[in-house]
């Protein structure tokens, strides 16, 4: 009996056999035959074949040898935590927030990818009577904020390039980076310290300073910054907001990875 309810108008009948396929093994909660998922998903054997090779391929279905039978791959597991992750995330580093801005008396947030912009998840105020605010939802340029910056030096070569046209790196302020050699530039030290700074690139007067979440692979999940206004920035409030900055969230990454996998960022 075919599983599927979704064969009406407008379907695509190889994406219905994927998640029909996926539904039937979840359920199942054990492994199964070529023959006893073709005959539950009402599927040519021979279609079932090429479908069950390209999922096998990319690590959404496994073969067991010894059965010779199939199983939920580790792709669908990773897809699930990647998904949940940010979710997550944003609850354990509430706690993190508030250690680095109780530790430099600066506001700080943690910031998602959304696209070509960051956008803040969650942010906690500074002690100062002059602080800058980083409300929920604010989105800015990824090459005009710190977090931002994280998460293009993680991108591929050909990545970059394409978000460089997309964006023609549009100024924020009269400080933002509008050309692609120095943006690289930027992008090496930042891969080599584990640390992004903005100066004045997207507000005025506004010092940012990130640096990132990973998961066990080394993804940038988010990054979570610091901004301190110019007037108070120096080498000391440096050191400072660095330290807190990475010892924070080196906790964090405990709580999320655990410590074996958790790199020091």
């Amino acid at each position: 009996m075919a599983l599927s309810g979704h064969s009406g108008l407008g379907s695509v009948k190889s994406a219905d056999r994927v998640i029909d396929l996926f539904e039937l093994m979840a359920r199942w909660g054990d492994q199964m035959s070529h023959s006893e998922l073709a005959a539950t998903l009402e599927i040519p054997k021979s279609s079932l074949t090429q479908l069950l090779r390209n999922l096998t391929a990319r690590g959404y279905i496994e073969y067991v040898p010894e059965t010779k039978k199939y199983r939920l791959g580790h792709r669908l597991v990773e897809l699930a935590h990647a998904a949940a992750a940010p979710h997550d995330l944003i609850i354990l580093a509430q706690s993190t927030l508030g250690a680095i801005t109780e530790a430099t008396g600066e506001s700080s947030a943690v910031n998602l990818r959304a696209g070509d912009f960051t956008e803040v998840a969650a942010t906690v105020y500074g002690h100062h009577r002059l602080i800058t605010h980083m409300r929920l939802g604010d989105k800015a340029p990824l090459h005009c904020t710190s977090s931002g910056k994280l998460f293009l030096a993680a991108m591929s070569e050909t990545e970059l390039t394409e978000y460089g046209e997309r964006t023609q790196l549009k100024a924020a302020t009269k400080s933002s980076v509008t050309s692609m050699l120095e943006l690289k530039n930027q992008l090496r030290r930042v891969r080599a310290d584990g640390v992004a700074y903005v100066f004045e690139e997207f507000t005025l007067g506004v010092v940012g300073i990130a640096v990132p979440v990973t998961d066990a692979r080394g993804n940038v999940l988010a990054g979570v910054n610091v901004v301190v206004p110019t007037v108070r920035f120096n080498d000391e409030t440096e050191a400072l907001c660095l330290d807190a900055l990475r010892r924070e969230v080196a906790a964090l990454q405990r709580k999320l990875i655990g410590p074996s996998t958790s790199k020091a960022s």
